[in-house]
């Protein structure tokens, strides 16, 4: 039924994968699927952002969030599901859409956040844009 997975992930935030990952590792073992692990870093090369950071901040960003997510991976991920590290720069939920239609991923395995932090009003949103305006099927895991 699904032969390619998007897990949208914060590395910094548990709870935007504690629940969602052993929901997609079963559905990527249940229909043999591949898993593509997604992060998005906020866009720093904006003029009025990028100034504050040094030049080579994004590069160097990029590079720790790489190992980051590949030790992520190899820690939480059995090794025979077939797994993709994904990581673009952008609106988060904008990026999931886009990186989800160029991958021609099939499902979106994403966490749901409760209200209960200011860091969860920021983030909730991000979920039901996602499910607004994908074309393709979104699980949300509470």
């Amino acid at each position: 039924m699904y032969s390619k997975i998007m897990l949208p992930v914060d590395l910094n935030e548990e709870a935007s994968w504690s629940k969602a990952l052993p929901t997609a590792i079963t559905l990527c073992e249940t229909f043999g699927a591949s898993l593509h692990v997604i992060t998005v870093v906020p866009e720093f090369k904006m003029p009025m952002v990028g100034a504050f950071f040094p030049k080579d901040f994004s590069l160097k960003a990029h590079e720790a969030i790489k190992e980051a997510q590949h030790a992520f991976m190899e820690k939480n991920v059995p090794e025979s599901i077939q797994t993709q590290s994904v990581i673009v720069d952008g609106s988060p939920w904008e990026a999931i859409i886009k990186v989800g239609k160029k991958l021609d991923i099939d499902l979106i395995v994403m966490a749901s956040h409760t209200k209960r932090k200011f860091v969860d009003y920021v983030l909730g949103p991000n979920a039901e844009h996602v499910v607004h305006h994908a074309k393709v099927s979104v699980m949300i895991v509470r």
